[in-house]
């Protein structure tokens, strides 16, 4: 699964990288009467020009970071790394959280929508399969009672409660005023919001409440949160920087706020990260990996 996963990814970034045809940036309006400008070239030319260079931002960092993450970590786990495998499960949570937006509507309708809707399958049940395999592990014997637990429960509090600021703020002042939110744009709905406060944030404040309470499956989801957490830097300076490039206008507080407070997160989430995997074994152990006679059954 993660070997398909890595080819149709490959394939979906190709193409959103080096499809260049089009006639070029055009205003449009919205059903709110809004007008907007729409990319209107390449993979991404039903999308706003901001969307747009966004996206291929995303394209760049699942190419040049999250790919090659996928198959190190991969092929570790396969050699019986237990922090590979952690490593692995945090990767896979990149690409669901990717493409599952790329499906569900974070981006206009394109040629690829097919390929994107079985990347987010695959994902999630690859997903899914390495965490159970975790669980079945026990956990208990991967995080140790030594564990630390101040430092990356700490930081899943404050990731939960600046998720709430950043995307609940503007939300809820849409919603007093009836206003669109800001940015909306010809979009139905604000996915990476949604998806963000209706799963990312009740997963960091589950996941610092269990490591409070010396639960080590909180460590398992702590793991797959901090790997997303270190690659939103770059995908966020990566998505700045084409913006700028695309004609997009900022303030400098909106250039340099936003990558300052990314990249203190990701060195941050680095850091815990760091500080949890050296408390796990370096190898599974041998008692954990279940031969393949008996994982077949009797023949």
């Amino acid at each position: 699964m993660c070997a398909g996963i890595g080819v149709l990814a490959g394939i979906a970034v190709a193409v959103g990288l080096l499809q260049q045809g089009g006639p070029g940036p055009f205003p449009a309006g919205t059903v709110r009467g809004q007008t907007v400008e729409i990319a209107g070239r390449g993979l991404y030319r039903y999308d706003t020009v901001f969307t747009a260079a966004g996206s291929q931002a995303t394209d760049l960092v699942t190419l040049g970071i999250g790919i090659p993450l996928l198959v190190a970590a991969a092929v570790g786990w396969w050699r019986g790394s237990a922090r590979s495998g952690l490593v692995l499960l945090g990767t896979l949570g990149y690409f669901l959280y990717v493409y599952a937006g790329y499906a569900l509507g974070a981006i206009a309708y394109n040629q690829l929508f097919l390929l994107y809707v079985v990347l987010f399958s695959t994902a999630l049940y690859a997903f899914v399969l390495v965490f159970a395999a975790f669980l079945r592990q026990d956990p208990a014997r991967l995080f140790p009672p030594d564990t630390p637990r101040r430092g990356p429960a700490v930081l899943m509090f404050a990731s939960t409660v600046v998720l709430v600021v950043v995307w609940g703020t503007p939300l809820m002042s849409a919603a007093v005023t009836g206003a669109a939110p800001e940015g909306l744009g010809p979009y139905s709905t604000e996915f990476t919001e949604a998806l963000d406060l209706a799963v990312i944030t009740p997963a960091t404040a589950w996941a610092g409440v269990l490591i409070l309470r010396r639960d080590p499956r909180g460590y398992l989801i702590a793991v797959s949160l901090l790997v997303l957490e270190i690659l939103l830097a770059p995908l966020i300076i990566a998505q700045t920087v084409l913006q700028l490039r695309a004609g997009v206008t900022f303030t400098l507080p909106e250039i340099i706020g936003p990558m300052i407070g990314f990249v203190v997160l990701a060195v941050a989430a680095a850091a815990v990260l760091r500080v949890i995997l050296r408390s796990v074994p370096a190898a599974a152990p041998r008692s954990e990996r279940v031969p393949r006679a008996q994982a077949d059954g009797p023949r």
